[in-house]
Order: structure tokens, then sequence, then C-alpha cells
């Protein structure tokens, strides 16, 4: 026998591989579904790339590559057994077969036992080879195989590449010696006992101080009193005091220089009467929440509307994702996604071409990936309600625990994140930023055919006006997501948000527990014009004047997306430049009418500004930096001092005071939050070196000089996928020196020379070359504007509201996010893997809000009466 399984591999020897470092075993997870070892069919590797391929599509890739020889897995999963005393019975078969197998399904492992199987099966004939046998096999398969089964999970090789190192044990922590002198630490109303800052406080471990921790450049805000009372002392180990939690808390070791691991961390905070357990609580998710910030509670319940008895749900569309750990902003925005039309049918509709046509290694493929997700979401696959026969059972058990297993995201999210240093992490993102990384995602991998972005892109007109000589500039630009502040000043509680404010001052200086927090009620109709509330423009330079002034700018709607994205500006930076969440309440509307918001162009009696650029600077140019006294640049050297004194860099503020023009520590603050991540930030001032462009930019074909840069091929992708042209996105980029927000800019400023007459007609008659959008009374793409500029889905401003995410928690780099999408005329809410009914959507809570159109029919048969709920803009 072992003769002839020699002979029948010999073959297909060639293509037989062991794992080297660096290869990626796909033992857990089908690369074109969810289909693992548990699945009815198991999974099939491929012994030559290591893939992972369920009963469905093993044949596609036998069919493409001629690769035949497969491991076939299959887990056999079941309840334990139990004994007389009602006790499991421990057992567990073949338990070194899959080794670090990670698996789609969530069951408690001291209720199930599960077997393993494992053979070679060699196609078109299927001919199966069970494992191990290690006799009759060739010695090259028995180690290729024995690789394959104790390969470690095909994720864990990217691990390495988050920002997380490993923490070392302070060789201080056992012999920690502590003074008995009788301090005792409040649990709230902290401040340095140096200089009274509230925040970055650290609690010396050994005499019970708390003292400011020092300023960093790149975070950690305060006066270093913690470092100076170590330099006096000696005492080593210190805790940062707002992040002590039950499993533990940040510890720093002055003598060793770096955060530390104390084991004993319970211990000695109990020395100054700190009780760790009564630091924080956690919620039924295992998200933890603040003990002094109460209404982060009632947040967390009102969000997930815990309390309440929710039915769940099941079924095509009401499948949840997994949770793979700080991943809940992956799976919210994903699921709202896939509940838009577009996104289904360039994905799900088209998921047997995407298939048939996916590379080599489909893992690696953008459209792929997506294709599965959607796939796994809408067919209903994985949402499975229990079966008659389980809910007697369980009613029997006087239990109920039957939960859909979902998806998870976790091939996707990391193709996603490839190269990206926050969500390739493991760490929480910020949910909105996550949604315009893969809307950008979409657009690269959709260059010729079928945008699903489309939906969301619209364009902006911005009317900057020069405040001395009262002339104007109309500009467009692309954008998917609308920003809206939540302004403090016009909360309809305000008298009760300033009593708040006088207890909690008040508890704070008697070092005495706060008051009941009091949530900001903030009308949506305010924000919205806080939104369209005039900005001032930083660093503006008056073409008019020919020098920097004052400028404001406005915004409005060139267009109406199909799908609109509102965003709440909940996050703030506190004094450590970490994101802070204010805590408001918005009514948010069902429905939104828009379109009083529609731009209107140059308007009769306005002067535009002069078509001309700014002197260029040449950094590189330093021939002659002592130009004498008269050139000198005018610098105010008290504003450059004020900022420096917050621990910038000095010629870092001096070139912010300068290409601000003087006008003062906020202006010249905005600058260097803009700037403080370019190489040459630090660097000294250099006088520019001054060309005249002559009268107009129009006099050259590209507006400035070309700088002889060859533009990324990404960012040609990224215009190109917008509708422009090849040359003409080249042109725009070297034009730019290739900043891709300024290209789009020129785009509009340059279009085509080369256009048809009718479009010159246009341009000729009406403001920046683009067609009136008030003429469109339905969703259509503006035709002629794939060779003119971007493609958008213009229509009427009216909108219904069908998803929102909501955030809960202190900042974006914790908490949880779920979402609530509107389906068949009822709001479910997707948390994780749990998918129910809501009771209570709470839009009042929500962080990113999704509208959709409205036709003009649909306007009159859905809009409720009741103006309330109906907002007009």
């Amino acid at each position: 026998m072992a003769a002839d399984l020699g002979e029948l591999l010999v073959p297909y020897m060639p293509t037989i591989r062991v794992p080297r470092t660096g290869d990626r075993v796909f033992k857990s997870e089908c690369a074109f579904s969810f289909d693992s070892p548990e699945s009815e069919g198991g999974l099939y590797v491929c012994m030559n790339t290591f893939l992972g391929f369920g009963r469905e599509h093993v044949e596609r890739h036998y069919r493409k590559t001629g690769q035949s020889v497969y491991m076939h897995l299959k887990r056999h999963v079941k309840e334990r057994n139990t004994g007389a005393a009602g006790c499991a019975i421990p057992r567990r078969k073949n338990g070194k077969v899959f080794l670090d197998l990670e698996l789609n399904r969530d069951f408690n492992g001291e209720d199930f036992e599960y077997e393993d199987e494992a053979k070679l099966v060699i196609f078109p004939d299927h001919f199966e080879i069970p494992l191990p046998n290690i006799e009759e096999l060739p010695a090259l398969v028995t180690i290729a195989c024995d690789a394959v089964l104790n390969a470690p999970s095909a994720y864990k090789k990217q691990e390495p590449e988050s920002w997380d190192e490993e923490i070392q044990v302070s060789r201080h922590a056992r012999s920690l010696r502590q003074l008995d002198n009788g301090v005792r630490i409040p649990p709230s109303g902290w401040k340095c006992q140096k200089c009274e800052m509230r925040e970055n406080l650290w609690l010396n471990l050994t005499d019970g101080t708390v003292l400011c921790g020092k300023w960093f450049f790149d975070g950690s805000g305060g006066n270093g009193h913690a470092l100076v009372h170590y330099k006096e002392t000696k005492y080593p180990l210190a805790v940062k005091m707002d992040t002590i939690t039950p499993d533990g808390a940040d510890v720093y070791s002055f003598e060793e220089e770096e955060a530390v691991l104390d084991p004993h961390i319970s211990d000695h905070l109990s020395h100054f009467e700190i009780d760790m357990l009564q630091m924080q609580t956690k919620t039924e998710n295992g998200h933890h929440t603040e003990n002094n910030s109460r209404p982060r509670v009632s947040e967390w319940e009102v969000i997930q509307e815990s309390g309440m008895k929710l039915k769940a749900v099941f079924g095509s569309g009401y499948t949840g994702i997994k949770n793979l750990g700080n991943s809940c902003y992956v799976g919210t925005v994903i699921q709202v996604l896939f509940s838009i039309p577009d996104f289904q049918r360039m994905y799900v509709g088209n998921l047997q071409r995407i298939f048939d046509y996916s590379p080599l290694d489909p893992s690696q493929d953008f459209a792929t990936q997506m294709a599965k997700l959607g796939h796994g979401l809408l067919s209903g696959l994985y949402s499975k309600p229990p079966m008659k026969s389980e809910l007697i059972e369980q009613v029997m058990k006087e239990e109920y625990k039957h939960q859909q297993k979902g998806v998870s995201p976790r091939m996707m999210k990391s193709l996603i994140s490839r190269g990206h240093p926050e969500f390739s992490s493991t760490r929480q993102q910020d949910a909105q930023e996550f949604l315009l990384h893969v809307i950008n995602m979409v657009e690269r991998n959709s260059a010729g055919s079928e945008n699903p972005s489309d939906a969301f892109r619209f364009l902006v007109e911005e009317r900057i006006q020069c405040c001395q000589s009262r002339r104007v500039r109309y500009n467009q630009r692309v954008d998917y997501c609308i920003q809206l502040p939540a302004p403090f000043e016009a909360a309809t509680n305000r008298e009760e948000l300033l009593a708040y404010g006088a207890k909690r001052r008040e508890a704070e200086e008697n070092m005495r527990a706060p008051p009941e927090p009091v949530r900001a009620r903030i009308p949506f109709t305010a924000c919205l014009q806080a939104f369209t509330e005039p900005d001032n423009v930083p660093d503006f330079w008056s073409s008019a004047l020919q020098a920097k002034s004052a400028g404001v700018k406005t915004s409005r709607f060139a267009t109406f997306p199909e799908y609109l994205i509102l965003q709440i500006k909940k996050f703030t930076f506190g004094v450590d430049w970490v994101p802070k969440k204010i805590d408001v309440a918005i009514d948010v509307p069902d429905f939104l009418d828009l379109s009083r918001m529609r731009a209107t162009g140059l308007q009769a009696g306005e002067q535009e500004l002069p078509d001309l650029l700014p002197p260029i600077v040449l950094a590189e140019d330093t021939r002659d930096n002592s130009m004498g006294s008269a050139d000198s640049p005018e610098i105010d050297e008290a504003a450059a001092m004020q900022l420096a004194e917050m621990g910038f860099p000095v010629e870092a503020c001096r070139k912010a005071v300068y290409y601000t023009g003087n006008m003062g520590p906020e202006m010249a603050f905005n600058w260097i939050i803009a700037h403080m991540e370019e190489p040459d930030f630090a660097e000294p001032l250099t006088l520019p070196s001054m060309i005249d462009l002559g009268p107009s930019i129009s006099d050259s074909p590209l507006g400035a000089p070309p700088l002889g840069n060859s533009p990324p091929e990404e960012s040609i992708a990224i215009l190109t996928s917008m509708g422009f042209p090849r040359t003409h996105s080249i042109q725009a980029l070297k034009a730019t020196n290739n900043n891709l927000e300024r290209a789009l800019d020129w785009i509009f400023i340059h279009p085509e020379e080369e256009e048809s007459d009718v479009l010159s007609d246009m341009a000729a008659t009406e403001p920046n070359g683009f067609s009136n959008a008030n003429s469109h009374s339905n969703s259509t793409v503006s035709p002629d504007r794939e060779a003119a500029g971007p493609r958008v889905k213009d229509g009427p401003g009216r909108y219904e509201l069908f998803a929102f995410i909501s955030h809960m928690g202190a900042s974006t780099m914790s908490g949880h996010y779920v979402c609530h999408i509107k389906k068949e005329g009822r709001w479910v809410i997707y948390n994780d893997h749990k998918v129910c009914l809501s009771e209570r959507p709470p839009k009042d809570l929500g962080y990113i809000y999704f509208y959709h159109r409205l036709s003009s029919s649909s306007t009159k048969d859905t809009v409720p009466p009741n103006p309330l709920r109906h907002a007009t803009f």
C-alpha cells in the first residue's frame, strides 16, 4: 500500500510545498466564502499556495491553477456528555491536529467537544488519503502535511506590524518600599500638588504624591513635576491616574526610563486606599466605562437598548459581524455600506464574474473580498434561526442562548488595513476615518468599472471673500461627508449646563465626588446653521491686494449626492492631544430638505478676485539669504514666543507667525497643527525668492512653472477613477507638486482646452463651467461630466434617514460602536454578531448619519404630516 501511495503521488510531488517563513496558511477560512472546517463540507487547503477553499469553490481553484493536491480539514462539534453529577466530562479527540485554528463559530469550550479529521484529497478524482499516515506517505509529503497542520494562524504574522511593544516587569515592583505617611487618595478631584493641573496626572507609588507629567511634543501635556519629584527623591514608580482599571494600569519607571508592568499594582494602590475594582465597571459586552463618568453608563445602556427584550432576527440582510477585538468600527461601516443598493449590485450582483476573474491569490484582491463579505451578509447562509427542537430543548433547560454566529471580517480587515499604521493595529479607531478609507479603496479599485462610491460623491462650492477688497472667488471641490459642528452655545438646556459646571468645579476644589453630569441638548437646526456660517481662511493671500489679508469662506452644495453622510463633530482634543468626546444629544430629523443650501455661483454685483497665484517660495534657493534688513521678514516675536512656551520648536513658531501674516497666536497655532508632520517643520525660516508669474495664470498652460516631478500612479488612479482624463490629471498633479487636494482645485479652475463647443458655451454662461444643478429633478449622472469633471449623481436635496452609527465611550481610541439600519420599515440594531429589532433607536446620540434621497413622488407619499419630524432648511 505504501508503494502504491508513493507511486500515486509521484506526478504531484513538484506541486507540493513545505510552508516557508513568510508563507501564510489559511486553514480556518475559505478565500471566497466563510466556510471553515466546521462547515458541512469542511475546508480544502491547497498544498502549493496554502489558500483555503470551501467545497463550492475548490473546483474553481483546481480548474484555474491545475493544482491537484489539497488537505481537507473537518471539525465535528457536539455538546459534551455530562456525568452523573451533571458535570461535563472533559474530552478532546485529536487535540493537536488543528493547532492555532481560528474559526467563525463562537462556542463555549466547557459545553462543547470537538473531533478533528484531516486527509489529503487528489483532484479531479477526489482520491482521499487519511492523515496522519506517516509510514505510507513519502517523506516530503509527510513533512509538508505536518507543517500545514501545525502552522500558526495566517494573521499572526501581521501582529508585529503594530506599534505595540512588549512591556517588561519592573525590577522595582516586588521590592517597592511604600511610606506609611497616611496619604489617602480620593476617588476624584485630583490635581497636581505643584501647579494644580487636572490632566495627565501621575501618582508616585512610594509616597502618594500626585503630580503632572512632562509636556511631550507628540502627546502628553504637563509641566514635568512628576519627573522633578523623582530627581529629588529617587522614588522610581508612578501610575497614571486615569488609566487605573480592574485589569491594571499604566505604570512608568523613571529609573528604567520606560513603561513597565507592576504585578503587585493592586496592593500598591490599596496602600493609598485606591480600590482598582471600583475604578471602572464593565457593560454586558465587556467594554469599559469610567466610574467618574456616570452618563457614559447611561449612554451605553441607551445606545445598546439594554434592559429591553429585543427580538433577534435572522435571514438575508440580518447577518451579524463578529468583533475581532476592537474591530466594531469595521463591522458597523460594512453593515451600512451593504445596505445600499449600489454596493449590493457592484459586489454581490457581480459575484460570479468577480470570483471567476479573481487573481491567483484572491485573499489579496479587494473586489473578491468585498464580494465575499457582501454575499456573507446578504445570503442568509450565516444567519439561520434555531430549529424548533433546539428551542424546545432550551425552554426545558430554562435558558435561551441561541445567537447567530455571524461572519468574521478577518481576511477583509487584513487586506484593507494593510500598510495603514492605525487600522492594521488591534486598537479602536474612528469609524468616520475608516469609512473614508474604505471609500478611497473603492475609488482606487473601480477604475474602468462601476463605482458604487459615486452615490456618496458631491461637489461643494466654496465662496472665498477678501475682507479688505470685498472681492470673491468661487471654487468647487469633491467631498463625500458633511461634518456638522455641535455648538454648545445653542444648547436648549444651557442654564442647566452652567449650574452643572459650577457644581463640578466646587466638587473638584473640595475633592468631593462629582455631581451627576448633564448632557447638552442641541437643535439640529443650530448644527446646520453653524456649518453654513463663514469661516476664517488661515494663511489667506489676496490676489487683489497682492498680499496676505483676512479672508472668510462659506460652503454650499454645488450638487446633492444620492446618499448623504452627516458626521456630528463630537470629538475634540484634550491637553494631552487624546481625542475626547463631548456629551451631546441632537434631535436629528427623519427627513431633511436641504434645497436652500444649493450653491448659487457668482451673483450680480460681485467682483471676482484676479486669477493670480501667490509668489512661489523656492525652499532650495538659498543663494542669498542675507538680503539685508530691508528684506527681512516681519515676525511678531511675542506671538512666536507664546507658541514656543507651549513646547513647539522656536523656528516652527516663527514660520507659523510669518506664514499667517502676523495675525495672532491662534491663527499661527492652526498653521502649526496643519504642518507639524512636514519634514522641514522645525527648520529655520528661509527668505523666499520671488518669481513673477505674469498677469494671469492662464498665460501658462499649467498655471505654474513645471516642477519636473513625476506624479505617483496611485494619485493619478484616484483622479481618473473620479472621471478626470489621465493627461489632465497628470497636469494637475505636476502643477500642484503632487498635492491631491490642490490638484482637484486646479482641475476645476483649468478645464480641458479641447472640450466640445457645447461645454465651452456652458462655461461662458454659467459659473465654473458646471451645468445648473437646479435643472435636475431626479437622480442623474451629469452627461459629459466624465470628460470634464468628477462623476456625481445630482438631484433634489430632500432626504430620509435610513441608518446611523453610534459610539459609546470617552474617545475614538476606546469604547464601542453599534449601528441602526432601517429595513422593511423597521429599525434594526446591529451590535457585533447580534442582530435584533430595535425598540427605541437612539437617533439623538448618533455619530454618523446616512440619508438616501427622496424623489419628488416619493416625498409626497413618505413625508409624514408631523412637522416635528420634518426639518426644512
